[in-house]
């Protein structure tokens, strides 16, 4: 960049087993080492049905030592990709640092019982990941992607210190395991504030609409963060949910708004992504939905199912995203490149796609019970047989196989595929410690389904996209912050 005198921060690839700084290294193995002892505290969480604890502040239960297992994988992957990534880049061993404590302190949060530490755990997880955000410095609009995250995450943990403070107040409890023990007496103004600041901040965490500009804004963070960002860190919301359910359902009522916004945000989310061009912002616009559907689920009841979500977005995200720059290289877009969003599927498309959906979800509501009487499970299922009917029509229509290949691949690939999901499931909700939460279907509850059902096939059908006006609310909402657009190459080249 003219004037600027700033040394190049990518130089050769080296060899990575030879060359590799000690500390990248060591942090490493140090990562894979905390992910073999995760599992084996898992093994032996299973086998002994109990939990460890220091008394007041911290628990080490079933929920402790999943999360356990699934970060200290993320955070190995990412640190064993790193290693070539990050090859000859000045910034190698501070994204080390700040990617290992992140680690540290995730699961340190997940472990932490006094109210304290956990608030402060949360602080320092939002400042960790703001700084992987701005790891390159020097370059300006890495800083402003950093300076906008820590903002939304200071907010965050401001909000969650009122719900924290409220709670302590209201039940005299200074731990988690304590204000559980007490939410049945809560009540009245003190517990809307409370579980009314614990939905927001898992809102801002998770980046539900409105509060999704942070992670739109944050594609300055190398791909390795972004990859722990998305399959890790937007996951928070929902292990704060989980983590404080007895407070959060002890209204219906409150139910029912954690679904309304988080349905909002899967929608939403569907459809900012359908104006996106950049690989990036494509998977950052599907991960502002795939959160809401998390959230959503939490809003029926369903904790187990929220937390099996966050676990599989998490290793598909990942995926996703270390795997970006291939799907540049071989799949860049050219004038015979299809439009696929609002194709016309085949009537024999159709009928197959919407079998293997109804199929999916008997499969699942077979498997876990859920969905068998009319209560929010059977939304749940019926989120369940949509999924899979998305799924089973995306594969129909960009697969290459021969039409009768394609259309009996389908569900012998998706129903196996939902009998996975409902073993996880099971296996997730027999970790925890909160059951579940099923609620009565209301009104509201019908209205939320029809409308999530009506815009979702407006959106299949390409309806959307002859609203000119439509079209540019989503681009200007899934516009990234000003200060954080790059325009030219010139910009970064040297970063």
């Amino acid at each position: 960049m003219p004037g600027n005198s700033s040394k190049p921060t990518i130089g050769a690839l080296p060899d990575t087993a030879a060359e590799s700084p000690t500390v990248p290294v060591v942090l490493t193995w140090l990562v894979w080492t905390l992910f073999a002892a995760s599992v084996a505290v898992l093994v032996a969480r299973v086998r002994s049905g109990g939990g460890w604890e220091i008394p007041g502040l911290i628990a080490i239960d079933g929920l402790t030592a999943l999360m356990w297992v699934v970060v200290t994988f993320f955070s190995g992957i990412v640190h064993s990709y790193s290693r070539r990534y990050l090859a000859g880049s000045i910034h190698k061993t501070k994204f080390f640092l700040t990617t290992s404590g992140f680690t540290l302190v995730v699961m340190g949060l997940v472990a932490a019982d006094h109210i304290a530490l956990f608030g402060i755990l949360w602080l320092a997880m939002g400042l960790l990941m703001a700084a992987l955000i701005g790891t390159v410095s020097g370059w300006e609009q890495a800083r402003a992607a950093a300076a906008i995250a820590r903002t939304y995450f200071l907010a965050s943990s401001a909000i969650l210190g009122v719900a924290l403070t409220t709670l302590w107040w209201a039940t005299g409890a200074t731990t988690v395991s304590g204000i559980r023990a007490a939410a049945d007496a809560l009540g009245g103004p003190a517990w809307l504030v409370a579980a009314g600041a614990l939905v927001l901040a898992a809102m801002i965490q998770s980046a539900l609409i409105p509060f999704h500009t942070w992670l739109l804004s944050s594609m300055t963070a190398p791909t390795p963060a972004s990859a722990l960002m998305h399959a890790g860190f937007v996951n928070a919301g929902g292990i704060l949910l989980t983590r404080f359910a007895p407070v959060i359902t002890v209204d219906s009522t409150l139910l029912l708004a954690v679904v309304a916004v988080g349905g909002a945000s899967a929608i939403g989310g569907k459809l900012l992504k359908s104006v996106q061009t950049t690989v990036k912002g494509r998977l950052g616009c599907s991960t502002v939905g795939q959160m809401g559907f998390m959230i959503m689920q939490a809003g029926l009841g369903f904790f187990g199912a929220a937390i099996t979500h966050l676990i599989l977005h998490g290793f598909y995200k990942a995926y996703q995203f270390l795997s970006s720059g291939e799907r540049i290289e071989h799949a860049g877009p050219s004038r015979t490149t299809e439009h696929t969003v609002g194709r016309t599927t085949s009537a024999v498309g159709v009928v197959v796609a919407l079998l293997t959906g109804l199929a999916g979800g008997a499969v699942f509501a077979v498997l876990t019970g859920k969905g068998t009487t009319v209560d929010s499970g059977l939304l749940l299922t019926v989120f369940v047989v949509f999924t899979t009917l998305h799924a089973a029509r995306s594969a129909i229509q960009h697969t290459s196989l021969s039409t009768t290949a394609r259309y009996g691949a389908v569900p012998a690939v998706f129903l196996p595929a939902i009998v996975i999901y409902a073993v996880v499931y099971n296996g997730v909700s027999g970790l925890l410690t909160v059951g579940t939460a099923t609620t009565e279907l209301t009104l509201l509850h019908g209205i939320i389904a029809v409308s999530f059902v009506g815009i979702y096939v407006a959106i299949e059908s390409g309806v959307h996209e002859h609203s000119r006006r439509l079209y540019v609310a989503l681009l200007n909402a899934s516009r990234p912050a000003a200060e954080t657009l790059v325009t030219s190459t010139e910009e970064y080249n040297e970063y």
